[in-house]
C-alpha cells in the first residue's frame, strides 16, 4: 500500500496531552507528534544530536514558548520554527486549548 492513515487522537499518548504518530503512520525516518495542551504545560529540555534529527514546531492554534538554546521563541498562531539537531530545545503551552504539530527527520 502507498500509504497510511490515523486520526491523531486514536493513537494512545505518550504524555499528556502528546500523540507520537511515528509508528501509527509506520514512518521510516520522519517523527510527527501533535501536542493539545493548556496554559502551563511544558515539555523537557532534551535534544536529538545522537540522531542527527532536526524538527521543525508549527503552532496551529494557541501560545507557546519554545526555548532553543537558552532563548526564548514567542509563539502565535501559524508561527513554525526549525531547530538543529543538536540545539536544546523545550516547549512551554502560554493559553488554554493550544495545539502545535512538529515534525523532524534526519
Amino acid at each position: 500500500m502507498g500509504y497510511d492513515a490515523t486520526a491523531y487522537d486514536d493513537v494512545e499518548p505518550r504524555a499528556p496531552g502528546m500523540y507520537f504518530l511515528r509508528d501509527a503512520l509506520d514512518c521510516e525516518e520522519l517523527g510527527v507528534t501533535v501536542v493539545e495542551a493548556d496554559d502551563g504545560w511544558e515539555g523537557m529540555e532534551h535534544d536529538h544530536a545522537d540522531a542527527d534529527h532536526e524538527e521543525v514546531y508549527v503552532l496551529l492554534h494557541g501560545e507557546a514558548t519554545l526555548t532553543v538554546d537558552g532563548e526564548p521563541v514567542a509563539l502565535g498562531p501559524g508561527d513554525a520554527v526549525r531547530v538543529d539537531a543538536d540545539s536544546t530545545r523545550d516547549l512551554a503551552v502560554t493559553a488554554d486549548g493550544s495545539k502545535m504539530v512538529i515534525a523532524g527527520a534526519p
